[in-house]
């Protein structure tokens, strides 16, 4: 946990026009030489029941992660027709599926006889899914096509009975999927100005390399930190801190999306170089957060670790996926054993440090004797997001200026 990572040290992948990255890097030594950051005009205080009532949760539940198109997965983890990930996402049990065609698939995981759920969680390839039940079975397309004893059981119109269908879509090697059937589904709409900074990423090249889960405390409480980097230096002295610095950022917004560009302790070494000289990937800490629960960082470098959190079952959880990407299938035992220390090194620090702390923060809630929490000017992001949300849920635009 106290080594330097490996793609902390060097990196080559072009995710950023250098034009604007040179521009970003400026932007950070100017931080770095005023001991500042990107700030908002001001603080905003959050009432403590916007993080604890159980209402509040339920119209998030209803009118922002029931109505929008959710990152849901990555392509590199269906990369074959038949590739499959059955997941509890939001309360319900879907299965995500990629095609002969290539096309990817979304339905719930339930079948439509008893109800009983289809997959394990988890990810196979099939072609075709089996209820443990009663044997009813299902084409990768949702198509009831098999039902055991038929003759005794009655006549079934299968087209009546198949797998109810979810809206879903790529782009930029990320899954988006819509949690209501038949909702109102335009993913490039909704990521407007991001997408292609997202495609410039090229995250549908990557190769997959591991994916764990993580069970965290309430959404809006795990949001919060993975959007600032105030807390780096304390939370993380003997992990991110040695190679971030803590507390000097850059933000831009899209939309309801963002960016965060940290700055690396390595930025230091090149105040006096000439721009010529400059080398993004080697000092940049990119991370871009998509609305409502997916961070993408590290898309300069080799290794890039995307974690897609999402609410869980009841107001005080929820459930990340931890995916670590490579740019390059790992060949010898030396590059296995990087990408493993990669994946294990994020997910550890994410687990040990900023899910021990937020579970804190949660149990401390209730205790706040503020009865608000405050965030500072220098939680830009964290300020935005909270705004985007309270957007949504009054019916206000979240693209365009605010």
């Amino acid at each position: 946990m106290t080594e330097v990572l490996p793609e902390y040290r060097a990196g080559t992948h072009a995710a950023l026009e250098r034009a604007e990255a040179l521009s970003i890097m400026q932007r950070l030594m100017t931080h770095l030489q005023n001991k500042s950051t990107d700030m908002a005009p001001g603080q905003v205080k959050v009432p403590i029941e916007y993080y604890l009532d159980q209402q509040q949760w339920e119209r998030e539940i209803k009118e922002i992660f029931y109505a929008i198109p959710l990152p849901a997965a990555l392509s590199a983890e269906l990369p074959k027709p038949g590739d499959y990930k059955a997941m509890r996402v939001v309360g319900k049990e879907v299965i995500l599926v990629r095609r002969a065609d290539g096309q990817m698939k979304a339905m719930l995981n339930v079948c439509r006889h008893r109800a009983m759920k289809l997959l394990p969680g988890g990810c196979g390839n099939s072609r075709r899914f089996t209820c443990g039940y009663h044997g009813w079975s299902y084409d990768t397309a949702g198509n009831l096509t098999g039902i055991p004893g038929e003759d005794t059981f009655g006549d079934v119109e299968k087209g009546d009975y198949s797998l109810v269908q979810l809206p879903v879509a790529e782009r930029a090697g990320i899954i988006f999927m819509g949690l209501t059937p038949g909702m109102p589904f335009d993913v490039d709409a909704w990521l407007g100005d991001v997408l292609p900074k997202l495609e410039a990423l090229e995250l549908d090249k990557c190769v997959h390399f591991t994916t764990k889960t993580l069970p965290g405390p309430n959404w809006k409480v795990t949001v919060d930190g993975f959007l600032e980097g105030y807390h780096f230096a304390s939370l993380h002295p003997n992990t991110v801190f040695l190679t971030n610095h803590s507390n000097r950022a850059v933000f831009d917004a899209f939309g309801p999306h963002l960016r965060n560009v940290f700055a690396l302790k390595s930025l230091d070494e090149y105040h006096d170089r000439p721009t010529d000289e400059w080398d993004p990937a080697a000092t940049l800490g990119l991370v871009y957060w998509l609305f409502p629960g997916m961070s993408i960082a590290g898309g300069l470098r080799e290794r890039t670790v995307v974690s897609i959190m999402l609410p869980g079952d009841t107001w005080d959880t929820s459930m990340t996926w931890q995916t670590t990407l490579l740019r390059h299938s790992p060949q010898t035992a030396a590059e296995i054993e990087e990408a493993e220390k990669t994946a294990e090194w994020f997910y550890a620090a994410f687990r040990d440090e900023d899910y021990a702390a937020q579970t804190e923060v949660m149990n401390g809630l209730q205790s706040n004797p503020n009865g608000h929490m405050i965030i500072g000017r220098n939680e830009i992001a964290v300020q935005y997001t909270h705004d985007t949300i309270q957007r949504l849920m009054d019916g206000r635009p979240v693209h365009g200026e605010r």
